[in-house]
């Protein structure tokens, strides 16, 4: 069964084939990184209206791409939130108008759900065994979840302000550094003194499993403001290391601690941060020392994709979750179906 996804949640406008939950055939992506470059964040008027312009252009590439046409597709998977409304919307109708146009089945999906999931789409690797844990973390989002089985899904924690991403975005905007800032940040860490500044570790010794980063940021602000010279590249890499170790430590720290509080086996880390190269290694080391699998996402996989959605959406069209009930609220909508419980 052949699932055409599309995401519009935020400003990347994406459009994939995956073939019976696993298999991705094709994925495409239209980034507007440049558009909304000069304002070093998103602005969602311009994502809006961008995703107007490219959401058919994307699909027919995303088709062809997987060497069908709309005979092939089954069904229809979208994002239908978290994310911003203008943008949502965009994909949202889109994927309504053509299901109806086609008879074709359609499904709205979580994006959070979908960051998790999508460590199933590896074929050739032993996807996560539930229960299990994931951290879903992103410039808009970073929560700690339980996922018991598919569809079934517990918050244990999160960021009580800013996302772990967004901490990055700012801290980078304070450095100088381009846009986005995350990437940016863990390009100039490679091989920088990670002690260089003693960055507080906001809620580490807390017994929840809740996180903060606000605090980080205006630490961060505090330090340059003590430095009015211009600072050298060595020095602003020395700086953006100690800063990303800071997030890194937090993030490990929380993730490792909710995973034996749970007693799983296997862990999930997902969404644009999961990318960053330093979680990575050091959430692997972490795992292996404390007996457990870590399942990190394809780096291809962590950013905004529409073959996440394509993924997850199998599973409520077709799959276990195919027989799920509507939320309340959605029973009028004869075109979109979707469990939202827990998220």
């Amino acid at each position: 069964m052949n699932v055409l996804g599309i995401e519009s949640s935020c400003d990347e406008t994406a459009a994939a084939v995956v073939e019976d939950g696993r298999r991705v055939r094709s994925s495409v992506v239209w980034s507007q990184v440049a558009l909304h470059a000069p304002y070093r964040g998103v602005v969602p008027e311009i994502a809006s209206r961008n995703h107007l312009r490219s959401i058919v252009p994307v699909v027919d590439e995303a088709l062809a791409k997987a060497g069908t046409d709309l005979s092939g597709i089954d069904g229809i998977a979208v994002t239908i939130g978290p994310g911003l409304i203008g943008s949502l919307l965009v994909g949202v109708q889109f994927a309504k108008a053509l299901a109806l146009g086609r008879g074709l089945p359609v499904v709205g999906v979580n994006h959070l759900e979908a960051h998790v999931m999508a460590a199933f789409l590896v074929p050739d690797r032993d996807p996560p065994r539930f229960p299990f844990v994931a951290l879903a973390v992103s410039g808009g989002h970073t929560s700690l979840y339980l996922l018991s089985r598919p569809g079934e899904v517990a918050l244990l924690g999160r960021t009580l302000d800013d996302a772990a991403g967004e901490a990055m975005d700012k801290a980078a905007a304070q450095l100088g550094l381009p846009y986005p800032g995350g990437v940016a940040i863990d390009r100039v860490s490679e091989g920088r003194d990670r002690a260089a500044v003693k960055f507080p570790r906001s809620m580490i010794k807390d017994p929840t499993l809740d996180m903060s980063f606000s605090g980080l940021k205006t630490a961060m602000r505090h330090h340059l403001l003590k430095r009015p010279e211009a600072l050298g590249a060595d020095e602003v890499g020395d700086i953006s290391a100690s800063f990303q170790e800071a997030v890194v430590d937090v993030l490990v720290h929380k993730t490792i601690a909710a995973a034996r509080a749970n007693a799983v086996r296997d862990v999930v880390i997902a969404g644009g941060v999961a990318a960053n190269r330093r979680l990575r290694a050091r959430m692997a080391s972490a795992a292996e020392a404390a007996g457990l699998v870590l399942h990190p996402v394809p780096i291809s996989l962590c950013t905004d994709n529409a073959a996440m959605i394509a993924g997850l959406g199998h599973r409520y069209l077709f799959g276990e979750l195919s027989s799920a009930p509507l939320p309340r609220g959605l029973e009028m909508d004869p075109f979109v179906r979707h469990v939202a419980d827990g998220w």
